[in-house]
C-alpha cells in the first residue's frame, strides 16, 4: 500500500468479479486528491499442503506461515489491476485488508485511515433474496461505517448517500442520519457548483416533490423545453463531480435542516437519470408508440401461419402414422425372424470358439515344440563342441566305443558292479590294460545328462594329485571312466567299515590336509573358480596308498560372478545342489553359491574323521566337548593313541570353518592350509610316528624305481614318483608311465606331506 503525507480523498472498495465494483470505480475516477483502492479478504486460517490437505496455523512453523501470508497479498493485488486501468495516469494506492466480515474491515480501516469518502458499487438483489429479506453489503457497510466518512452507493439505477456529521465534537458519539439522496438534491448540489460558470435559469425545474402529482407527460415536456441547455450542463458533468468531491472533502458546517436533503429512517434508491437523457427517452416513447400500431397487423398475419401450419401438421401427422405402422410391422418381422435364427447363431458362436480354442491348443503345442527343438539342437550342439574339445589334440581323455565298455563290463554284469547310487552305478572293469571304475549315468534324468557332460568337461581341464583322473568316457552309453581306486570312498572307511582296520590319525589328518589342497586348487582355476557344491566323505576317493582324491565333479559350478563374502545376495534362479548336513547354510537359504560354501562341507569332514560320528548333531556335540573339556571324550574310540593338542586344534578349525556366515569363516589358501601345515609338522616333530602297518606303505614306493621314495613329486597324471627318476622320464617321454597317456603338462609338484611322512616313517624304523 502507498502511502503519503495528505490525507486519503476517496476510497473505493472493489471485489474482482463483479460490475457493481467497476461500476463505482468508473463514478469516483473524478475524485480530486488522493484515491485508494481496497480488496477485503479473509483471515488466513489454513495453510494449504501440495496434497489438497488443510493444515492449521498453530501446526506450522512461524517462517513458513508467513511466507505463505506475503504470497496470499500478492496473489490479492491482482484484483486491482483492472481498476487501475480506469483511473488513467492517475496515482492509485491499494490496500488489501483481512476480516471475516467485509463491512467491519472496511469500518476499522476509515476509522484508523481518517479517509472521508468511501464509494462501493451496489448490484440488484436478486429475487432469491429479496425473499427471504436478506440484506446486502452495502446496506451493512452503510450501518457499519463510523460517523467521520461520507458513503456514496452506486447502484444501476441510483445512487444512495451517507454523510458524515460534520458537527460533532471530539467527545460526541452522536452520528447524524442515513440520508437518501434524489437526483434533484444532486442537480442542485451540480448547481451550486457552477453557479460562478452558467445561469441556472435554463436548468430544469427538480424541487417538484414526488407527492405534486405532476403526470409523466408533465414532466416531458418540461424537460423538452429546456433539452437545449440541459445538454450543456451534461457535457461537462465531469467537471460537476469533481467540484461535488472537493466540497464534500472540505470541512463546512453540516445544515442538518437543508431543505436539499430529506431525512428518512431507512435506506432508498433513486433512479440515476442523466440530464442529457430527456430527448433520447422521447425518442424511445415515439419508437414504441410506432411498434404498438403495428402489432394488429402482425397478429392477424401471425392466426393465417398459424392455421396455415396447423393444416400442414395434420397431413404430416396422417402421413407418419401410416409410416409407423409400417415401422411396427417391420420390427415384428424382425423379431420373429431373429428369434428363428437365435439358436442357430449360438451353434456359430460356440463353433467359432471351439475352432479358436483348438487353434490356440495347436499354436502352444507347435510353440513347444518348436523350441523344444531348438533347445534340443543348442544342447546337441554344445555337447558336441565339448566332444570335439576334449578328443582334440593334446586332451588326455579318450572316447570309447559302446562294444569297448560293454565288452570290459562283461555287459554290465553285476558281479562287475562296486556301487550304485543317485548319479548312477559304478563298475570295476579293465580297460587298455589299466583297472578302471566306470560310472554309468542314469538316461531317465536329463539333469544326470547336464551332470555327465559337466563332469568331463571340468575333469578333462582340470588336473592334480588330488581329483580323480578322468581316463575316458563313453557318450552313446553315458558313462565316465576313471582310475580305480583300491580303497574305495572315505565314507567306507569312517561308517561303513565293518571287516575293515580303523584309519590310523596320522592318516586322518593327511586326508585333510590333501582334500584341503584340492579344493584350494579348484577354488583357484582362471579365468573363474570353480566350487564343489557337494563335497562329502562318499566324494572323498582313496587309492591303494591312502592318497585322497576328490572326485563326482558333477555339481560342480564356474562361478562368473563372484559375491564378496560380506554381501549377502538372494537368488530366485538357483538350483540348490548338494547333500543335506553338508550344504552351507547360506547358499540354501540365499541360492549364492561361494568357494567358502566348500569350506562348511570340509568343517564337517574334518569333525567326522576326529569321531568318526555321523554328521547330524555333529556341531553341537564338538563344541560342547570343548567347551566343557571332554574333548578326548568325543574321539573316535577305535584309535587310543591321539594327539589330544592336535586333535582339538583342528577340531576348532573345523568349527571354525561351519560358521553359519561365509564372512565369518576362514581363508582357505591363507589361514586353513597353513594351520593344517602346522599340525602335521607339529605331530611329527614332537612324538616319534609309528607306522600303522608294519611293512613299508606301498605308497612310499616309487612306481617306475620300485624304491622308497626320498623327494616324492606329483606328476600331472596324479601319481607319486621320485623326483629324479620322474625328470629323467620326462625328459625322453611325453606320456605317463602307469596310464600311457598323454600328459598335459609336464609340470611336477612336490608332495609335502608325503615327503615328512616318509621321514617320520625312516626315523622310526632305526
Amino acid at each position: 500500500m502507498a502511502s503519503s503525507g495528505d490525507p486519503l480523498a476517496v476510497a473505493v472498495a472493489v471485489r474482482g468479479d463483479g460490475r457493481a465494483s467497476r461500476r463505482a470505480a468508473r463514478w469516483a475516477t473524478a475524485a480530486p486528491g488522493r484515491v485508494a483502492l481496497v480488496h477485503v479478504i479473509p483471515p488466513l486460517a489454513f495453510v494449504p499442503t501440495p496434497t489438497g490437505e488443510q493444515v492449521p496455523l498453530e501446526r506450522m512453523a512461524a517462517g513458513v506461515v508467513e511466507i505463505f501470508s506475503q504470497d496470499r497479498r500478492a496473489r490479492a493485488q491482482d484484483v486491482f489491476l483492472p481498476f487501475r486501468r480506469l483511473f488513467g495516469s492517475k496515482t492509485v494506492e491499494t490496500v488489501v485488508l483481512e476480516g471475516d466480515s467485509v463491512a467491519e474491515a472496511l469500518a476499522r480501516y476509515a476509522a484508523e485511515s481518517g479517509v472521508r469518502n468511501l464509494v462501493l458499487g451496489s448490484a440488484t438483489l436478486s429475487w432469491f433474496r429479496r425473499i427471504l429479506w436478506l440484506q446486502d453489503l452495502p446496506n451493512t457497510v452503510l450501518k457499519a461505517m463510523p460517523c467521520s466518512c461520507n458513503v456514496f452507493i452506486v447502484s444501476r439505477h441510483g445512487l444512495t448517500i451517507k454523510l458524515a456529521n460534520q458537527t460533532q465534537t471530539d467527545n460526541s458519539n452522536t452520528c447524524s442520519k442515513i440520508q437518501s439522496v434524489s437526483h434533484r438534491a444532486f442537480a442542485l448540489q451540480l448547481r451550486s457548483q457552477l453557479q460562478d460558470k452558467q445561469s441556472l435559469h435554463d436548468l430544469p425545474d427538480v424541487n417538484t416533490p414526488k407527492s405534486s402529482g405532476v403526470s409523466s407527460s408533465d414532466s416531458c415536456s418540461q424537460a423538452r423545453s429546456s433539452l437545449s441547455n440541459s445538454t450543456s450542463a451534461a457535457q461537462s458533468s465531469e467537471s460537476h463531480r469533481r467540484r461535488l468531491f472537493g466540497s464534500l472533502c472540505r470541512k463546512t458546517p453540516g445544515r442538518t435542516g437543508d431543505t436539499d436533503f430529506d431525512a428518512i429512517g431507512q435506506l432508498k434508491e433513486f433512479p440515476h437519470v442523466p440530464l442529457s437523457s430527456t430527448e433520447e427517452r422521447i425518442d424511445e416513447e415515439a419508437k414504441q408508440r410506432k411498434e404498438l400500431q403495428d402489432k394488429p397487423m402482425m397478429y392477424v398475419e401471425a392466426c393465417e401461419n398459424h392455421v396455415h401450419a396447423k393444416k400442414k401438421i395434420q397431413v404430416l401427422s396422417n402421413g407418419c402414422s401410416e409410416d409407423l405402422q409400417k415401422v411396427q410391422d417391420a420390427l415384428q418381422w424382425e423379431d420373429f425372424f431373429k428369434q428363428k435364427a437365435a439358436p442357430e447363431k449360438n451353434k456359430h458362436f460356440r463353433a467359432i470358439e471351439e475352432a479358436e480354442m483348438v487353434k490356440e491348443a495347436f499354436t502352444r503345442e507347435t510353440y513347444s515344440k518348436h523350441n523344444a527343438e531348438t533347445v534340443t539342437n543348442m544342447a546337441t550342439t554344445e555337447k558336441a563342441k565339448v566332444l570335439d574339445a576334449l578328443l582334440s589334440t593334446g586332451k588326455s581323455c579318450r572316447r570309447y566305443s559302446r562294444h569297448e565298455i560293454e565288452l570290459a563290463t562283461e555287459n554290465f554284469s553285476d558281479a562287475k558292479k562296486i556301487g550304485e547310487g543317485g548319479y548312477g552305478i559304478v563298475y570295476r572293469c579293465t580297460l587298455d590294460h589299466t583297472e578302471v571304475a566306470v560310472k554309468v549315468i542314469q538316461q531317465d534324468s536329463r539333469g544326470k545328462i547336464d551332470e555327465f557332460f559337466k563332469e568331463i568337461d571340468i575333469l578333462s581341464r582340470l588336473h592334480h594329485p588330488h581329483l580323480v583322473l578322468l581316463l575316458g568316457f563313453c557318450p552313446e552309453i553315458g558313462c565316465l571312466v576313471y582310475e580305480y581306486m583300491e580303497n574305495g570312498s572315505l565314507e567306507d572307511q569312517l561308517i561303513d567299515n565293518e571287516g575293515r582296520q580303523p584309519l590310523h590319525w596320522f592318516l586322518r589328518f593327511q586326508i585333510i590336509f590333501e582334500v584341503a589342497r584340492g579344493l584350494a586348487f579348484l577354488h583357484g582355476t582362471k579365468p573363474e573358480p570353480i566350487v564343489h557344491r557337494d563335497l562329502k566323505p562318499g566324494n572323498i576317493l582313496l587309492d591303494k596308498n591312502y592318497v585322497s582324491k576328490i572326485g563326482d565333479v558333477g555339481f560342480a559350478k564356474l562361478i562368473s560372478d563372484l559375491a564378496p563374502d560380506g554381501f549377502t545376495e538372494y537368488r530366485d534362479d538357483t538350483v540348490i545342489a548338494g547333500t543335506m548336513y553338508y550344504m552351507d547354510p547360506e547358499y540354501q537359504l540365499t541360492g549364492t553359491v561361494r568357494p567358502k560354501s566348500d569350506l562348511f562341507a570340509l568343517g564337517i569332514i574334518i569333525l567326522q574323521l576326529l569321531t568318526g560320528k555321523r554328521p547330524q548333531g555333529l556341531i553341537l556335540s564338538v563344541e560342547e566337548a570343548i567347551r566343557k573339556g571332554t574333548f578326548p571324550d568325543i574321539l573316535d574310540v577305535s584309535l587310543n593313541d591321539w594327539p589330544i593338542a592336535e586333535a582339538e586344534m583342528l577340531a576348532k578349525l573345523g568349527l571354525h570353518c561351519t560358521a553359519l556366515r561365509c564372512r565369518d569363516r576362514p581363508d582357505l589358501e591363507q589361514e586353513v592350509l597353513p594351520e593344517l601345515e602346522n599340525v602335521l609338522s607339529s605331530v611329527t616333530s614332537s612324538r616319534k610316528f609309528e607306522s600303522p602297518k608294519a611293512v613299508v606303505p606301498s605308497h612310499f614306493i616309487c612306481p617306475i624305481s620300485q624304491e622308497v621314495m626320498d623327494d616324492p613329486c606329483v606328476a600331472a597324471d596324479g601319481h607319486t614318483y621320485e623326483r629324479r627318476v620322474i625328470e629323467a622320464w620326462l625328459e625322453e617321454h611325453k606320456i605317463s608311465p602307469i596310464t600311457k597317456h598323454v600328459l598335459p603338462s609336464l609340470t611336477i609338484i612336490p608332495s609335502h606331506s608325503l615327503h615328512e611322512a616318509i621321514q617320520q616313517w625312516k626315523r622310526s624304523s632305526r
